[in-house]
């Protein structure tokens, strides 16, 4: 039987629990057999965002999933150079986990409507299965701006594999704003990731 993996590409800076509740949830409404995490090096559309160094975020996404068989942990897209385009590391997957691997690549509602900016859209919408998590109520984004780089039969793909998962109103920027405030982040990240940003005094 084919294996089915989760791939959650991500900045991760840092990750936090709403990051793990989601991939839980998608995990468990495909019944994927693995979910592994993606920290990226360079993520083509976030520049200008203050990430934190590459090793730094790997360390706090390995502390956030340690002990948790359905999660796994891949540094591919941290070492390899230049930016982070998704269709390189599908491309290195299925190399990786052979022919057979049904890859599911997670995003957020918020990222379905920019993917006709993504780097080779239409070939990477069908290199793997585009998996949308979705908060209740939002399960019908208007995709018609899609139109202008993918088929009627791939948007209808992307709709099919919108899934609507549980609200988790966390934000990486506002763990970040309140960590340089000195406010409190406790139960916004898992407590290894929150002592790790402590100790090493990251985003003050």
């Amino acid at each position: 039987m084919a294996e089915h993996v989760g791939l959650y590409g991500g900045s991760f800076n840092p990750i936090h629990c709403g990051h793990l509740i989601i991939a839980r949830s998608v995990a468990e409404k495909l019944n994927l057999q693995r979910v592994i995490f993606l920290p990226s090096a360079t993520p083509p559309h976030k520049e200008g965002e203050p990430l934190v160094e590459p090793r730094d975020r790997a360390e706090m996404v390995r502390l956030a999933i340690a002990g948790e068989k359905l999660f796994g942990f891949s540094d591919y897209d941290l070492i390899r150079d230049g930016p982070s385009y998704t269709i390189d590391t599908i491309a290195h997957f299925k190399k990786d986990l052979g022919d057979d691997a049904q890859l599911f690549w997670i995003i957020g509602a918020d990222w379905l409507t920019e993917l006709g900016t993504w780097r080779r859209a239409g070939e990477l919408v069908d290199a793997c299965t585009f998996v949308t998590a979705a908060r209740p109520g939002w399960e019908r984004p208007d995709l018609s701006t899609l139109g202008t780089v993918l088929s009627v039969a791939q948007i209808a793909r992307l709709r099919e594999h919108i899934l609507a998962t549980p609200r988790i109103d966390i934000s990486a920027t506002d763990i970040r704003d309140r960590v340089t405030a000195r406010k409190s982040i406790r139960y916004l990240v898992p407590e290894s990731v929150r002592l790790y940003i402590e100790m090493f005094n990251l985003y003050r």
